[in-house]
């Protein structure tokens, strides 16, 4: 990868108001590419707003569609790439966690949640791919809120070729402290073990239909190591610098670079694990 600016969103996205909700991206887009940022990433569910409870087709969205127009237009017009998400329905009426990435250049591509938390397991259905996004000079993943606790997935990103891991999440109860707390017990072993940037936010905000989100935004380098973060119930952006070089010196570490290490024919189903 080159060095690359990424900026991450603490935002508020409302039920029912997308026009809003992309309104408030916009702003936090042109910030972000104001403040040199080549890639700024929003939370799960950002444009549409979240939930989970049937019926959906009053709040989902097409992709491609006039949401998605939108968002490819914010982007090519602020030259900056953009992740955000949104409930996608599709003409078979069934419904996906999706998040979009909307290259500076015009390209649009997305990646729809593959591990559905138990709540959301009735609502949506499964992707069924990982993909990896190349742009701005950087290869990436996506992981959606509670794909975060699955190791596996992080590795399988990062043997593909991933040299940052963009977690977006919609995750509600307890503080901004709590939460932030929750994060540093998981998301740093994510950066580590597989030697990945890793960026993380998450909706803020309390919801007319119960649901409160704290906000929590997280920027780590390869080792682990906070390189911003944000918490609050406000919404917030933060900004760091990924290092091409601290990846390299990581990489190029044999104590510190632990996937070529591995030894997948010891994991396979039958050797006792």
């Amino acid at each position: 990868m080159r060095d690359l600016r990424v900026a991450a969103a603490i935002m508020q996205s409302q039920v029912g108001d997308p026009q809003g909700n992309l309104s408030r991206i916009h702003r936090f887009t042109k910030r972000a590419a104001a403040l040199g940022a080549r890639l700024v990433c929003f939370p799960e569910a950002s444009i549409t707003g979240y939930a989970f409870r049937l019926p959906l087709n009053h709040m989902a969205e097409t992709v491609p569609g006039p949401l998605t127009d939108a968002l490819q237009e914010m982007a090519t017009e602020n030259r900056i790439t953009v992740l955000a998400g949104l409930i996608e329905k599709t003409e078979r009426e069934t419904f996906y966690l999706t998040h979009l990435v909307a290259s500076s250049d015009g390209r649009l591509a997305s990646y729809r949640k593959t591990h559905l938390g138990p709540p959301e397991r009735e609502a949506f259905r499964p992707g069924e791919e990982i993909p990896i996004f190349h742009d701005q000079g950087a290869a990436f993943g996506i992981q959606l809120c509670y794909e975060g606790h699955f190791p596996e997935l992080s590795t399988a990103l990062a043997l593909k070729g991933a040299d940052i891991l963009f977690f977006p999440h919609a995750s509600p109860r307890g503080s901004p402290s709590q939460k932030a707390a929750k994060w540093m017990r998981y998301l740093p072993a994510r950066a580590v073990d597989n030697a990945v940037f890793v960026v993380a936010c998450n909706q803020t905000g309390r919801h007319p239909g119960g649901m409160s989100f704290p906000g929590v935004a997280l920027i780590l380098d390869p080792r682990g190591r906070v390189l911003a973060r944000a918490t609050g119930w406000e919404e917030r952006l933060i900004t760091a610098d990924l290092k091409a070089q601290d990846l390299h010196r990581v990489r190029q570490h044999p104590m510190a670079y632990f996937l070529p290490h591995r030894r997948p024919d010891l994991y396979r189903e039958g050797r006792g694990i």
